[in-house]
């Protein structure tokens, strides 16, 4: 049985419009080390608040869309999926792309929450409990050649992410997804059930969970912009605010410090986002 973060019986949730929460929620999120959040742009010069609000406008249909292709392609070996959703997934980002201006706000909540989606219009029409386990099972299957196909055969980097894999040998978000989401399950999630059940407040218990997100996260964003000791830095600092203990005061220190070396954690940010959607389904 689905229980709500007060431990009440609840209906299933639809996971579209658990989606887009999500991605409100992760925005609205304030104060968030390097990110877009209630009370700056963080490392970001060509994104604000109210562009974040019009990208998820804009694609938040989209994700009832990929429920009802996962749901077409129930029946349909899993290797075979992911051809069949990518022009969803394109003109989804074209959506984004549209409403910001050519602005990437959430490439990678789209290919993450898209792949979610459709893995529960799979189970559902295979007639399967939405589990968190179900789900993220379904999205490894699914994506579990995408390292091999997009970035252990490309011979010359075209994206940031082939360049970073080729030079570093990091996976991104492709590598997460073929591990149904890994760092999630292994670390975001149980932190974030340990909060709740102590009656942690949920903004509390999210910000605590980024903070873990960028303890772990192999983010390429940040060896994008700050190289791999940036990723260091990051990591490195979220480790030691989770050791001592942290406080709102502390984050604002950890914000301005990013936004100086012009490190954005991004790749942590739509994680949590994966994590608040997973967060409402059973194990």
């Amino acid at each position: 049985m689905i229980r709500d973060d007060a431990g009440r019986q609840a209906a299933p949730p639809a996971l579209d419009l658990l989606a887009a929460a999500a991605l409100r929620e992760e925005v609205m999120l304030t104060p968030k080390p390097g990110l877009v959040d209630g009370r700056n742009n963080g490392a970001h010069r060509d994104m604000d608040l109210p562009l974040f609000i019009q990208s998820i406008t804009a694609i938040a249909p989209w994700f009832g869309r990929f429920i009802a292709l996962g749901e077409r392609c129930a029946g349909m070996p899993a290797q075979r999926v992911l051809a069949e959703i990518r022009p969803t997934g394109l003109a989804c980002e074209h959506a984004m792309f549209a409403a910001t201006g050519g602005v990437n706000t959430h490439k990678g909540g789209i290919f993450s929450l898209g792949l979610l989606c459709v893995a529960a219009g799979r189970l559902s029409g295979r007639g399967q409990a939405l589990t968190r386990s179900g789900l993220c099972a379904d999205v490894a299957a699914i994506c579990a050649r995408l390292v091999a196909t997009e970035l252990a055969g490309c011979r010359r980097a075209a994206t940031v992410g082939e360049h970073i894999y080729l030079r570093h040998g990091l996976t991104g978000a492709r590598g997460e997804a073929a591990r149904g989401f890994a760092t999630v399950r292994d670390h975001a999630l149980p932190a974030w059930d340990r909060l709740l059940a102590v009656g942690t407040k949920r903004e509390s218990a999210l910000l605590h969970c980024l903070l873990v997100l960028m303890a772990h996260n192999p983010d390429t964003n940040l060896v994008a912009r700050g190289g791999l000791g940036g990723l260091r830095f990051v990591r490195g600092y979220a480790r030691r605010l989770l050791a001592d203990g942290w406080r709102e005061q502390d984050l604002e220190v950890m914000d301005r410090a990013l936004t100086r070396r012009n490190l954005s954690p991004g790749g942590s940010a739509d994680l949590l986002a994966v994590m608040s959607v997973l967060a409402r389904f059973p194990v």
